[in-house]
């Protein structure tokens, strides 16, 4: 389920509730392994070799996305609030950038349900647009969220 709040100039926020334990949406944002399989869009890859994960305040991760082209997206952040398993906040985007111009990304994490198997995610750009239809950074970010989805009912049926 993907929910829209309000969006306003230059940031948007995308609600998604995922079928799994908060610890494992956590994971999922923090273990090199993990964010291999769905931190890109549908269509797009992102090789284990290119991800490098730090989760810590002051800490960095790095990672390239790569289209079926051969066409390389290589993406920075560094870690702005790291509170497990709750909270993260982070920078976002190219590394030839400097940080004080990278959108800031926010991401909450919450139980949801009565029995704590599903998690409600806040996810929240500051510092670009977006709104659904973009065929850009939001709708890239949605197809992401839905790729996870898919690992999770994977790692769920093993």
């Amino acid at each position: 389920m993907v929910e829209t709040l309000a969006t306003s100039t230059k940031h948007f926020t995308i609600v998604h509730v995922f079928d799994a334990p908060r610890a494992d949406i956590w994971r999922a944002w923090t273990d090199p392994d993990e964010a291999a399989f769905w931190w890109h869009p549908r269509g797009l890859e992102t090789p284990r070799d290119s991800v490098e994960i730090d989760a810590r305040v002051g800490g960095s991760f790095r990672y390239t996305m790569v289209a079926p082209d051969g066409t390389e997206y290589p993406t920075y952040g560094e870690y702005l609030e790291v509170v497990e398993p709750e909270r993260l906040v982070f920078t976002w985007g190219d590394p030839a950038q400097p940080d004080e111009t990278q959108p800031v990304i926010t991401v909450e994490l919450a139980e949801h349900g009565d029995d704590g198997r599903q998690t409600e995610m806040t996810f929240t750009v500051r510092g670009v647009d977006g709104q659904p239809g973009d065929d850009y950074i939001y709708d890239g970010w949605v197809s992401a969220f839905d790729v996870l989805d898919e690992q999770l009912g994977l790692q769920a049926q093993e």
